[in-house]
């Protein structure tokens, strides 16, 4: 049902302290808002507190107000709420709002607009900060023994993959993290044949590792087979196809059993994952991280996104240190990533092979005698680019004697 809803928490009411605590006075006064706003009185109720201040509730033909104050602290709270549905109250709810406001005339208004009917997608990026996406409605929600998947169809960015209640991928916007994920390593490898993708389920990591000619096998490791199904049937704009493709192999199995138990070489293996919290927080150990390194030829390479160093610095530099403990070559990268709503930090390790030893001429040069089709993102420049890392970035990861300068 389409509605507004406004709420506001008032403090430091300049207005006569008595009008805090009267409940008859100011319910004949809000009725009068209400009416003076043109929206329409069914009943009011209010209660008065033995010397403290009251909580009223007005009933509207066009749904509800409620008010409850706090003479103690000199403040109150503030609930307008109207339907849309026949017609647009909105003007009259934001009319009546601002009217109790100007009542009690409060030195500080917090406020927060609710368009009730559409689905606000909150995407925290740490305690104190995040962003939101507006959905338009919710296409479907499902419940695996391991997490809650949901997606979401956007105006903005077409359909949406959540995990957990966080964004994963979308339809739009997928390529700027896919193709960097796979291109700056891939790319430098002079025939790969054989890709590991650790998670990934969406397959858009997959599809992109694909179009190199010379790969004759993907695999792809992904915990929960739901993701991959899913994603089969709502996201081909991500998959693109990738999982009718004989050269994609999927296996259903936990990514560190799989590592410890695999006895294939990898010219690359991408770790395509969640954030390191929860169980995810295994695949970005140490321990992890050596048995990859194991796992790759001599001049393989892993990547992996390590995290937001605007939302998450100390994450950024906890990962890469441990990184460089493994790995001779470290390069850490930067792309902002509109779904993740932050510039988002990657890395390339080896013990051979270093992505800022090639020049944009020789990357241009391998994209087109490859014929790698469809990159949205990657070209020499932008290779070269994502290596240029800003000076905070550089602070975070300088510390580490063993990240490549």
């Amino acid at each position: 049902m389409n509605g507004l809803h406004l709420i506001g928490d008032l403090s430091n009411c300049r207005c006569d302290p008595l009008r805090l605590l009267d409940s008859t006075n100011f319910k004949n006064k809000c009725i009068d808002m209400v009416q003076a706003a043109g929206l329409t009185v069914m009943d009011a109720t209010f209660k008065q507190f033995d010397d403290s201040g009251f909580t009223g509730t007005v009933v509207l033909a066009e749904s509800h107000l409620a008010i409850h104050t706090w003479p103690e602290n000199n403040g109150l709270t503030l609930d307008v709420y109207v339907c849309n549905y026949s017609a647009d109250n909105s003007s009259k709810a934001h009319k009546l709002f601002d009217a109790i406001i100007e009542y009690f005339q409060p030195v500080e208004i917090a406020r927060h607009k609710i368009e009730r009917g559409e689905h606000t997608l909150v995407e925290p990026l740490n305690d104190a900060t995040g962003f939101y996406i507006t959905a338009s409605h919710q296409i479907g929600e499902w419940h695996t023994k391991y997490q809650k998947l949901s997606i979401y169809d956007t105006p903005h960015y077409g359909k949406i993959f959540r995990l957990d209640d966080f964004n994963m991928t979308s339809e739009r916007e997928e390529f700027i993290y896919h193709e960097n994920l796979i291109h700056p390593a891939l790319t430098i490898l002079d025939a790969p044949k054989n890709v590991l993708i650790i998670g990934g389920g969406d397959g858009g990591s997959s599809e992109e590792a694909l179009k190199h000619p010379s790969v004759e096998q993907v695999t792809m490791v992904e915990i929960d087979e739901d993701v991959i199904s899913i994603a089969k049937e709502h996201f081909q704009a991500v998959h693109n196809g990738a999982f009718d493709d004989p050269r994609l192999r999927v296996v259903v199995d936990n990514g560190v059993r799989f590592i410890h138990e695999t006895q294939e070489k990898f010219d690359l293996i991408a770790l395509d994952l969640n954030d390191p919290i929860g169980p995810a927080a295994a695949l970005y150990s140490a321990d992890f991280f050596r048995q990859c390194r194991q796992a790759l030829k001599p001049d393989g390479l892993m990547t992996l996104h390590i995290g937001s160093p605007t939302a998450h610095p100390a994450r950024v530099a906890e990962i890469s240190q441990r990184l460089t403990h493994v790995f001779q070559i470290v390069r850490p990268y930067t792309v902002y990533i509109p779904l993740y709503g932050a510039l988002w930090a990657l890395a390339v390790c080896s013990d051979k092979l270093d992505p800022k030893a090639f020049t944009p001429k020789e990357i241009d040069n391998r994209i087109e005698s490859r014929n790698l089709q469809q990159l949205q993102f990657y070209n020499g420049d932008a290779h070269s680019g994502v290596f240029a890392l800003p000076n905070y970035v550089r602070k975070l990861v300088a510390g580490h004697k063993d990240i490549a300068q």
